[in-house]
């Protein structure tokens, strides 16, 4: 069983789908691990460490590829790449499927088995292969660093000879896996801290973390998330009790954290230009969702972007891979988990169960075909 690791080639993906750590353990699998040379320089990891826990370093993709029974990756290859891979062999990966139909299909042309990661479902045995928690986590930790840095003044109260420093007011856009880690990193750094977000169960985690809730607390409210535990689209009416309420707020915020997404929907627009005119000058807002349409209307993807009123709007890409290193650990920790339950362990060959949840959870083309209900072929 050949297990393939390429090297990213998309662009700002510093992250890598392994490590030394489950190289070793992959390897106890069974597998024959094949690294593409440099794979991991970009978070930290030379070929040298790679190739002490047991991995070949191959030194082309192609190379590393060929007669692959797995394929592991950060993002979704594009078909033209997986030339020489097995058919039927596994390509595991965040595979961002949402609005990309002609990639699926081409992706199911060329016969493997791709496998969404984030389409994991939240259930108690699938914890451990949660790349969506696992990621987010880390870019809510990254969007406060990245607020205080473009910030330029300290963040918690301060009592000097000179006088007192006031601790900054930073506000929370969507309690997700993101804006919690946001807020404890934010209360840890010393800043006055306030959250909102349509779910009401997370009106407990905010205060639990030191945080004030705000959010127009209606009957739509109390119904506003999904048995998956995610965010539902809000009704009109709610968007803008919830706008007028938040755009008072802002105005007196020295920092905006925005991390609300829906899953295969663009990013709720949460942060309208009146309001972002609305803070004073050398205020930031740090846009998490800048990728799926961004929840600040000024927000530009990949641009720190000042306003004319001395606003600066963050929206970086790829916030996790702003810390590859980490991220990229746990990442690998996912796929592994999730591997090894595809492995069978007495014969040590790639041998999916396709009727396990997980698999057809995450299980996007197979023989040929895009299998997955939520992406049916257009015809």
């Amino acid at each position: 069983m050949r297990i393939a690791v390429p090297t990213e080639t998309a662009a700002n993906e510093d992250r890598v789908a392994v490590s030394p750590e489950t190289v070793k353990k992959l390897g106890a699998l069974g597998a024959e691990v094949v690294i593409q040379a440099g794979a991991g320089v970009a978070s930290g990891v030379p070929d040298s460490e790679f190739a002490a826990a047991g991995a070949k370093i191959e030194p082309t993709a192609a190379a590393t590829l060929a007669a692959a029974d797995i394929v592991l990756a950060v993002r979704r290859p594009a078909a033209a790449a997986l030339a020489g891979v097995s058919k039927g062999a596994a390509v595991i990966s965040i595979m961002d499927p949402y609005g990309a139909d002609l990639a699926l299909q081409e992706l199911a042309n060329t016969g493997v088995s791709a496998f969404a990661m984030e389409l994991m479902p939240r259930i108690t045995r699938a914890q451990v292969m949660d790349v969506l928690s696992s990621q987010a986590n880390l870019a809510g930790y990254r969007a406060v660093i990245d607020a205080a840095a473009e910030y330029g003044r300290a963040l918690p109260m301060m009592m000097t000879a000179a006088g007192t420093v006031p601790a900054a007011k930073i506000f929370i856009m969507g309690v997700g896996v993101a804006g919690l880690q946001a807020i404890a990193t934010a209360r840890r750094m010393g800043a006055i801290v306030t959250a909102t977000d349509v779910r009401p169960a997370t009106k407990e985690q905010v205060e639990s973390l030191g945080a004030k809730f705000l959010a127009v607390e209606d009957e739509e409210f109390q119904q506003a998330q999904t048995a998956g535990g995610y965010a539902k689209e809000m009704s009109s009416e709610y968007q803008a009790k919830q706008a007028a309420l938040t755009a008072a707020h802002i105005a007196k915020q020295d920092i905006v954290i925005s991390t609300a997404l829906i899953p295969g929907r663009p990013a709720p627009r949460l942060i309208s230009a009146e309001m972002v005119k609305s803070m004073r000058p050398g205020s930031i807002i740090v846009d998490l969702a800048v990728e799926r349409g961004g929840n600040c209307e000024l927000a530009r993807p990949g641009e720190v972007a000042v306003t004319d009123n001395g606003v600066k709007i963050v929206g970086h890409l790829n916030v996790a891979g702003r810390l590859a290193a980490t991220a990229s650990s746990l990442y690998a920790r996912n796929l592994l988990a999730f591997v090894d339950t595809l492995i069978d362990k007495e014969s040590k060959t790639f041998a999916p169960k396709w009727d396990d949840e997980l698999v057809k959870a995450t299980l996007l083309t197979k023989d040929g075909a895009v299998v997955h209900p939520s992406f049916p072929p257009k015809t």
